[in-house]
């Protein structure tokens, strides 16, 4: 733009402004505040967010002597990467992320399966006391699980469906120690977090007009094939973002995993034994007459945590399109 043409737009402004009797500049100061405003509040919000992952970053790479040196606050001053293969062997890590892996991505897809079908039913079916059943869902979700921990640790401790096995065999199965138990649960939309799940994708269902159906139906369409080919492909946003719930909590979960899945090495089981590992290795294998100080641990157990979340942000990567759009096309419709 020449400088002519900018002159006329600066006069243009002003007359404008004049004419509106500074209605015109008041309106434009409003806005520029309110874009200020807006500024400093996300970017205060993202600092709060942000501000414990980068200092646990820079505290993955320090030294124990940097931990106890006050000159040193956010650059290490002896820059080491021996708290990473530390935290690695204490967790034996890559087994475990393999375990961890299976594990999450298998209850995901069985929790997202199961809540997609009692989901879709919930919103387009009638049946006898739905909503009783609705509101057993809402308890699932309300209630914490820890407690019933007792209930589901006798449950599975002497399983037995309707008296079978006890009738045959004489004594009943121990399932604990085992992933069929927490298998089980998420078949049965009992795991953790279904509850959630079926509520969003419910309410998702529920804004998808139902002539989309109707004119499946009228084109000879079964209700099976009207879900699968009709309902299905509107929802994959629902899907993905409660896929990603599901696998980001059961890849963090310590409840369900120490009482169904204690037997098979975890990350979320791991994690905590970290401070126990490092004083062994300090104490036995490095032979030193004291374990590890209060400090180190953290900044062993923060450098594990790093490598705990690091997959799920690659993970988010990925696939916050499908989560972003999900998160706009879903309402609330009672």
């Amino acid at each position: 733009m020449n400088k002519e043409a900018m002159q006329k737009k600066y006069m243009s402004y002003w007359q404008r402004n004049k004419k509106t009797q500074g209605y015109l500049l008041k309106k434009d100061i409003k806005n520029f505040s309110y874009r200020i405003i807006r500024f400093f509040l996300l970017f205060g919000m993202c600092f709060l967010i942000l501000q414990p992952i980068f200092n646990k970053i820079t505290i993955s790479f320090m030294a124990e002597e940097d931990l106890y040196n006050a000159m040193v606050i956010s650059v290490p001053e002896h820059f080491t990467t021996s708290n990473y293969m530390l935290a690695a062997k204490f967790m034996n890590y890559f087994k475990t992320l393999c375990n961890t892996f299976f594990v999450s991505f298998t209850i995901a897809i069985l929790q997202i399966v199961v809540c997609t079908v009692v989901g879709y039913g919930f919103a387009r079916f009638e049946f006898p006391f739905k909503r009783f059943w609705f509101a057993c869902v809402m308890l699932v979700i309300v209630i914490p699980p820890q407690t019933i921990s007792s209930s589901l640790h006798l449950h599975f401790r002497y399983f037995d469906m309707f008296g079978i096995m006890k009738l045959i065999t004489g004594h009943t199965i121990n399932l604990r120690g085992s992933a069929l138990p927490y298998y089980m649960m998420s078949a049965g939309c009992m795991g953790l977090k279904n509850g959630l799940y079926i509520y969003m994708i419910r309410q998702f269902f529920r804004n998808i007009p139902k002539e989309m159906e109707e004119a499946a139906y009228v084109d000879g369409c079964s209700t099976l094939k009207t879900f699968i080919r009709i309902m299905l492909p509107d929802a994959k946003p629902i899907l993905t973002s409660c896929f990603l719930f599901a696998f980001v909590w059961q890849w963090t979960d310590g409840f369900y995993s120490k009482m169904f899945l204690g037997n098979i090495k975890l990350l979320s089981i791991q994690l905590p034994q970290i401070g126990e590992q490092l004083n062994k290795y300090l104490t036995h294998t490095l032979n030193q007459a004291t374990g590890a100080s209060v400090g180190y641990t953290q900044c062993v157990i923060s450098t594990g945590t790093l490598m705990v979340i690091l997959p799920l942000l690659i993970l988010y990567l990925f696939a916050q399109k499908g989560f972003v759009e999900s998160l706009s096309s879903t309402g609330i419709k009672m």
